[in-house]
């Protein structure tokens, strides 16, 4: 079986040897691929399939000559900064291909059988340790596709307890939801429905809700007047307190259009916690943008980042995203949990014969505290970046990406034609708050419209197009271990003046 991995194409070149040159050659050619590459990539799909297909040799040739080149560098590049993709680790490049060779499927944990299951938990481990959380509390969790199933796993589990809690209070005895029903409990309970309360949750937190039958409608804003990410705590106990709900509070731990925080030191999840306890709701941590922040250091220059993690460990789960904050490969999330068993009352599988067996093992066979049955081996690329790059290698990246964030935020500030969202009349106070997201416009309108567009036809730099207070705007999010402060900075404000000038009248 190994000899296919050992084919030469192309004038003997090794087949890794032929893929790492197609990368540094796609690498080379900007951002995003040009018109030509992309329609010449969909010009060359086959409209059939054919009866005896191609062979070997041209199946390889097509994908690097044809398709590679219509691929963007969202992964290659330190300088696509449209959705928070990250880069690659070299530890975690190499091990996603050792996955791939041993492919295994990491669904029971069987001693006897693989290592796989084990190296699983000493990866999740290695996490909590990254997040300065405590094992005995947190080492409970599973990896997961993304953000999205990290979000379903931290409202399944909510609405497992909070629909269970508020049944208890009423003197009704539930064992499960996740056995029971969701409307046969909440009629058992006398409840009419389950609420999430946020503050500008990420759109993958409604999927959830509507995926968990809680509905998108049901993730309610609960804001303040003067601050749209943080609670108005009186309206969140409101909400509480409303009789007929269940719910769950998800607090944003880094909004996806500025990056800031819904909390802002320990007193702040201190006080969630006590009307959560009050009220019988579960609180939820949606981390993907923003817990990595509790890996910095502790100098003044990340106090106000670090400060929107305080006191997370309050939390009763934490969704994370592995491919941004991490710097492991597409597809991989995190979902940890202070209650060790509240993820197999909703996700245990349903006791096939032949899974039976795994049980009785000391680690938690992962089909049973996830959503999949059969999934990658995605916690190998993980337990190698973590492993190679330990705490201060992935604070160093983390603190170069703020950097950069906080220099282009200050020159986009001071200069006439852009503004840096959200607005203050304080340099310092943008800078402060300012994580890995950089939003701002253009001054002028007619240049503000097509701005996202000028700058991604470049081909030297990609931001994605968002809006901000009614009004189109452009989003930096720098995510990628491949970050260089000066370089990327002097090409961002390179092109940024390029097109402010060439557009005026």
């Amino acid at each position: 079986m190994i000899e296919k991995y050992e084919h030469t194409v192309q004038g003997g070149q090794s087949l890794e040897n032929l893929i790492r040159n197609a990368a540094l050659s796609r690498q080379k050619s900007g951002v995003l691929p040009n018109e030509h590459d992309l329609e010449h990539a969909r010009s060359s799909l086959p409209r059939t399939l054919s009866s005896d297909g191609v062979g070997y040799d041209k199946t390889i040739e097509h994908i690097i000559e044809d398709l590679v080149p219509a691929f963007n560098n969202s992964s290659l590049s330190s300088n696509y900064y449209g959705f928070v993709t990250g880069g690659v680790t070299p530890a975690a490049l190499f091990a996603d291909n050792v996955v791939s060779m041993f492919d295994q499927n990491v669904q029971v944990h069987l001693k006897e059988h693989s290592i796989a299951t084990d190296i699983e938990y000493y990866a999740l481990g290695l996490l909590v340790d990254l997040l300065r959380l405590d094992r005995q509390s947190w080492h409970n969790g599973t990896f997961t596709t993304g953000a999205t199933a990290s979000n379903i796993l931290g409202l399944g589990c909510g609405r497992e307890f909070a629909l269970r809690t508020a049944a208890e209070r009423k003197g009704v005895s539930v064992t499960s939801i996740g056995e029971y029903g969701l409307f046969e409990v909440m009629q058992a309970a006398g409840l009419s429905g389950v609420q999430v309360l946020s503050t500008l949750p990420h759109s993958s937190l409604a999927k959830a809700a509507a995926v968990l039958g809680i509905g998108r409608v049901n993730v309610k804003n609960v804001p303040r007047e003067d601050d749209p990410l943080r609670f108005d705590t009186r309206q969140l106990e409101t909400e509480l307190a409303r009789p007929g709900k269940a719910s769950i509070v998800s607090v944003s731990c880094g909004e996806v259009n500025t990056g800031r925080f819904a909390t802002n030191g320990i007193e702040d999840m201190q006080q969630l916690r006590r009307l959560c306890d009050m009220y019988g709701a579960w609180l939820h941590v949606d981390g993907a943008f923003g817990i990595q922040c509790r890996i910095l250091d502790d100098s003044a220059e990340f106090a106000s980042l670090k400060a929107g993690c305080e006191g997370i460990e309050l939390a009763d789960s934490i969704a994370g995203d592995g491919h941004k904050m991490l710097n492991v490969p597409y597809d991989c999330g995190f979902f940890l949990c202070r209650h060790g068993k509240e993820a197999a009352n909703v996700f245990q599988n349903a006791n096939a014969a032949y899974l039976a067996f795994g049980a009785t093992q000391d680690i938690q066979s992962p089909l049973n505290i996830g959503i999949e049955n059969s999934r990658r081996f995605r916690a190998l690329p993980v337990y190698a970046s973590l492993l190679s790059l330990g705490r201060t290698g992935y604070q160093d990246m983390l603190q170069r990406q703020i950097r950069l964030a906080r220099r282009i935020a200050g020159w986009l500030f001071d200069h006439a034609e852009y503004t840096a969202f959200p607005e203050t009349s304080s340099k310092d106070e943008l800078l402060k708050h300012t994580y890995m997201v950089v939003l701002f416009c253009a001054k002028r309108n007619h240049l503000n419209r097509e701005l996202s567009a000028k700058i991604n036809a470049t081909l030297r730099f990609f931001v994605s197009g968002t809006a901000w207070q009614g009004k189109p705007a452009c989003r930096i999010a720098i995510a990628t271990c491949m970050v260089d402060e000066e370089r990327d900075f002097g090409l961002v404000t390179n092109v940024l003046d390029k097109i402010s000038a060439e557009t005026k009248t």
